[in-house]
Order: C-alpha cells, then structure tokens, then sequence
C-alpha cells in the first residue's frame, strides 16, 4: 500500500490523480489533501478519502469546511501556506503528488524532499525557478522525482534502459493550442473564452491559457533542462495537433524512440504514482486506425514569440526563470480577468525581463524575492496598459 500526499486536490490533475487512486484502493490510500479555495468538491474528497491531514488556502475557508465536515470527521484541517507544508512533509506518505498551481507548490515540494518523500511532479514551476536547490535537496536525502507532465513522462519513459551518453536530443511535442493557424489581427481580439477552449486536453485556466501562448512549453523546456541535464540547444520542440505522441527521445545512432498515448492525464499520473510497475487500467487503449493522421510543425517565432522568451531565460539561468514564471503569473491573471489582450501577456512578460537584473546561484530567499519583483513590476506594467 503506496501511502499518497496529494498537493493541489481539486484542480484537474488533483481530480484525475484521485480517479486513479480510487480506482485501485488496494494500492492506494491518502493521507494528506491539499486545495485551492474549492470547498464543496474538497468536502467531497474528504469524506470519500478520509485523509488524516487537509489544508485550504486561508483560515476562512478551513473554518467552513470545518464546519461542513462537523466534529466527527476524523480529518485535521489546516491553513495557509503552513497548513500547505504541512501536509507535505508531516504525514506518513510514502510520495507527496505535486500538483499545485504556480509558484504556489515550490515551497511545499522543497519541503516534502526534505522530509525524504518521493515527488511526483506536475507543479512545473518548482523546477523553472529553483531547479539547481530542488534537485540537489533531493539527491542529498535519496528522493525520487518522477515527472507527472504527459512530455516529461514520456520522455522519461523513452530514456530507460538507455544511456544518457547516447541521447542527442529530446523532442517535446506541442499541440500548438486553439490559436494554431490564427494571425496576428486575430489575435488581437482573443477573447479569455476562446483562449480556453483547448482542443485536445481538459485543464485549468492557468495553464490553459500558458498553452494557447505557448509558454507553458517554454517552461516544459526549462523543467526539462533540469530533469534529463540537458542543454537547451538539446531540447527541440514540435507542433502535434493531434497530441497522440507525448515526446520523443533521438539517439546518435538516428534512432528516434516515442510514447504514444490518449490525450489522457490519468495515464502518466498512473505511471508516477506506479513506478516502477505500471497499473492495469480498463480504459479504452489508443486506436491509431481511428487516430489516423499523425502531423508535425515547426512552432511559429512570430506567432508563439514565448517559446524563445523561456529558451533565452534557461539560458540566462539564475534568477531569470523564476522572473519569466512570475511575470507570466501575473499577466495570464491580468489578462483572464479581461485587463488586457491576450497578445499583450507576453509583451509584458517581455518587458519585464528586460528590466531584471540577473542573480547568479541565488538560494532560495533571493528566487522568492526574484518571483515577488516580477510580479510587482509586471503590475506595475499592467497598470500602465489599463490607464
């Protein structure tokens, strides 16, 4: 029994995580939860999971749930950003899923490695901002880092039973979002509805919106860099509509190994959480007869200008990743909350790395305060914009 921390519980990687769970209790059992602000669905999984140990984002929302559970629920409810690391690092779990939001789960991820628990991670932005600490914590206590993104799975995937030696490149596919052939006129008057309206994955509306702009890719490029230790130069991207071909690892000898698979979350979440068995799962298998057509293109510079701002950010390193992610946050909020254009996200984030001056080895408090910068001047920007 593979005791489960899970960080981010009702979002919809949390959501797919506790399908997987649920559907194999005699594997599984949950010990810690951790949510947003989602207190009905929260309250649900409680009383399903029976966890020891939940937090919610603020004492007013743990005070309600509290109050909705009633005094015989056999949980502990938690609070803030304490309650956060709390349940990630104080409970018996054997592997903390990290699957919150944003800069959000750095903090509790770095804490669960401290505690010495196996990471299953889908919070890319530990790795974007704070990649050299992250892993070097982890190497340091004997921990586990397995990647729940359906790339880094798949990669992941393709590079066992190989040496690393013989990796010339990887390949992250892309589906290139719902804006893939638009123009830049068009552009111009995306509406947040449209943004989200991903055509092949069902997603929250952060990181639906960073995959219409393309920089949730940029920051899969990042997070790839500190996973497989490879350079940016080794790190290509594709354009693959269809999202049947997760990624792709190419070796010296030519040689070009995939993972294929449903544009399903479930799977390389079952595969994390698994490693290194692999789950028998009833699901409906993919059918490349039905699937056809297997298409693949260049990403647009002009179109997804994003890519190469997070290209040139990994390159930079110190604390211009943790500015790239910090911006970014910050203008796909301004721009969900209809402040500004859609074309204008990366324009700000943009903006906002020209303004940075870069912090070489920065240790944790100055990636925070590198993270706190470039939300504030990214504001600041906004600002300018509405007025």
């Amino acid at each position: 029994m593979k005791r489960i921390s899970l960080l981010g519980c009702t979002g919809s990687i949390g959501v797919s995580t506790l399908d997987v769970v649920g559907a194999h209790p005699d594997l599984f059992a949950v010990t810690a939860l951790a949510a947003g602000r989602n207190i009905t669905l929260m309250k649900r999984q409680i009383e399903r999971f029976r966890p020891r140990l939940a937090a919610m984002i603020d004492e007013e929302h743990a005070g309600e749930l509290r109050r909705l559970l009633g005094p015989a629920s056999v949980t502990h409810i938690l609070s803030g950003p304490e309650g956060y690391r709390e349940t990630a690092a104080a409970t018996d779990a054997d592997m903390v899923v990290s699957a919150m939001v944003g800069a959000a789960g750095l903090l509790p991820t770095l804490d669960a490695i401290e505690a010495g628990k196996d990471i299953a991670l889908a919070n890319k932005e530990t790795l974007v901002m704070a990649g050299h600490i992250v892993l070097r914590k982890a190497s340091e206590g004997g921990v586990k880092i397995i990647p729940v993104d359906s790339e880094h799975s798949a990669i992941f995937q393709c590079l066992l039973g190989h040496r690393s030696v013989d990796v010339r490149r990887i390949i992250l596919t892309a589906s290139g979002g719902p804006f893939l052939h638009a123009s830049e006129e068009e552009l111009a008057k995306v509406t947040t509805a449209q943004a989200l309206r991903h055509p092949n994955w069902a997603m929250g509306k952060k990181i639906t919106i960073d995959s219409a702009t393309m920089m949730n890719k940029g920051l899969e490029v990042i997070e790839a860099g500190w996973l497989f230790g490879l350079p940016g130069e080794a790190i290509d991207v594709l354009i693959h509509p269809q999202s049947i071909v997760h990624s792709l690892v190419e070796y010296r000898d030519g040689s070009v190994i995939a993972q294929m698979g449903v544009p399903d979350m479930r799977l390389p979440i079952a595969y994390a959480l698994s490693y290194p068995n692999r789950l028998t799962r009833d699901e409906e298998a993919l059918d490349l007869r039905k699937v056809g057509t297997l298409t693949f293109l260049h990403p647009d510079p002009v179109r997804f200008p994003a890519l190469q701002l997070a290209y040139d950010s990994a390159k930079a390193g110190g604390t211009m990743p943790a500015v790239l992610n910090g911006a970014n946050e910050t203008a796909v909020t301004a721009f969900i909350a209809e402040q500004i254009r859609f074309d204008r996200i990366v324009t700000v984030v943009q903006e906002v790395l020209s303004r940075h001056r870069i912090q070489s080895d920065p240790g944790i408090d100055a990636i925070l305060a590198a993270d706190r910068w470039a939300r504030e001047e990214a504001g600041n920007i906004i600002k300018g914009i509405i007025n």
